[in-house]
């Protein structure tokens, strides 16, 4: 919660590049004289999360342009890589668009593929997303100096969304499946993480495996060493690293040693 140099200026810093950090564009005449200035051949506009001003999507002649991470038209919006691993998908990617006035529904220049391991999280599918992405959007600026990359518009019939992620898409329904579960606890990683309720208080799952088990949903139960909470379908999920209300991080054999939870002792 402090005020922090990005990682692109300090790098630009270091480069000896110029940085400027207008607190806002729209209507920033000092800005905007600066950037015509310039005359840029393409403005690469990547995690702003506000909306570009017409002027400046209309000043570089290769464009204003983006590196989005999902293959849009999938996953339009603040959280695309979150959402695609919540949702279960085993293939994302990034693609470079031209930006337009709407919410990531520019042409598309170019895209590439990226697998979603079975225990990928955000915090793990991210970066390799991101160095990819860089390439990408390098090989982009290429493409259009030389002419050899056509946009193509986007089929907006198969068109998702991934909205900007809040704090009740952490909670637990367990009437879900205990895939369903899981993907969504990878998903959302580092926040707003798997949540539930546990004797009154926030209690946090923060590693867990899918289990075929006939667990009543929300209930726990213990088999052998494994602590399992029971979900939809005739699922489970067996808790690995759990978080309650005011304590640290522990595994579930501590948590059992210190809470003793009772038969049939429910989550939510």
């Amino acid at each position: 919660m402090e005020l922090a140099v990005p990682l692109v200026k300090q790098l630009a810093q270091k480069l000896g590049l110029p940085v400027t950090q207008p607190q806002k564009i729209k209507d920033n005449a000092e800005f905007r004289a600066a950037l015509e200035a310039i005359a840029p051949h393409a403005i690469i506009v990547v995690g702003y999360g506000r909306i570009i001003p017409a002027w400046m999507l209309d000043l570089p002649p290769l464009g204003d342009l983006n590196l989005h991470a999902s293959l849009l038209p999938k996953y339009r919006g603040a959280a695309p890589i979150q959402w695609a691993i919540a949702k279960g998908e085993t293939v994302t990617g990034n693609t470079t668009m031209r930006i337009d006035a709407g919410l990531d529904t520019g042409d598309i220049l170019l895209q590439q593929e990226e697998p979603i391991a079975p225990d990928d999280t955000a915090l793990t599918l991210g970066p390799r997303l991101a160095q990819k992405g860089a390439a990408l959007m390098v090989e982009t600026l290429r493409a259009l100096e030389s002419a050899t990359v056509i946009p193509r518009p986007q089929n907006n019939a198969n068109a998702s969304l991934a909205p900007i992620l809040k704090k009740e898409d952490g909670l637990i329904d367990f009437s879900r499946g205990g895939q369903k579960i899981y993907d969504r606890l990878r998903g959302f990683q580092p926040w707003p993480g798997a949540w539930t309720r546990f004797r009154g208080k926030n209690f946090t799952i923060w590693e867990a495996r899918p289990r075929n088990a006939g667990v009543p949903p929300a209930t726990l139960h213990l088999d052998g060493d494994q602590l399992l909470v029971g979900c939809g379908n005739g699922t489970a999920l067996e808790l690995l690293t759990v978080q309650p209300e005011g304590k640290k991080r522990m595994n579930a054999r501590d948590f059992v040693n210190g809470y003793q939870p009772q038969p049939n002792e429910k989550l939510g």
